[in-house]
């Protein structure tokens, strides 16, 4: 299948590519179903990308890459729900907030998208760690 992204060009996908996320993402309820792709000419950033709105994409960024020590627990309710058996089935990823000043550009630490690389599920939720903002800088 294709997807004609407004700003990233055609982008093949299969069935086994879309990433279901039940509740969709806040403020974005009625798009359930993305794709995951990285950014063409860059390892750092990826987008993740609606199917059923071809203008709907987020940056994201792993935070792993912005803070070593980025940490949280995953509730046993929330890994029953995403069907996550094992943490190499986890994928963890922050939305990226674009700015053509590079010490502007933000990611938002407090709420990250959890994804379930086995079973293409997805949700974004938050996290009450004080710690953790939602306009870390990336550079």
């Amino acid at each position: 299948m294709i997807l004609n992204t407004r700003y990233h060009g055609a982008k093949e996908y299969t069935e086994e590519d879309i990433i279901v996320f039940r509740k969709g993402l806040p403020g974005f309820e009625n798009c359930t179903k993305f794709i995951l792709f990285n950014l063409e000419d860059d390892e750092l950033f990826s987008i993740l990308h609606s199917i059923e709105d071809t203008s709907l994409g987020f940056v994201l960024v792993s935070p792993f890459q912005i803070m070593k020590d980025y940490e949280f627990e995953l509730v046993e309710d929330k890994r029953k729900e995403l069907q996550i058996q094992s943490e190499e089935e986890l994928i963890v990823m922050n939305t990226v907030s674009i700015n053509s000043n590079l010490e502007k550009i933000t990611t938002n630490l407090k709420a990250p998208i959890i994804i379930n690389r086995k079973g293409k599920l997805g949700e974004q939720i938050i996290l009450s760690n004080e710690k953790y903002s939602l306009k870390h800088p990336v550079f």
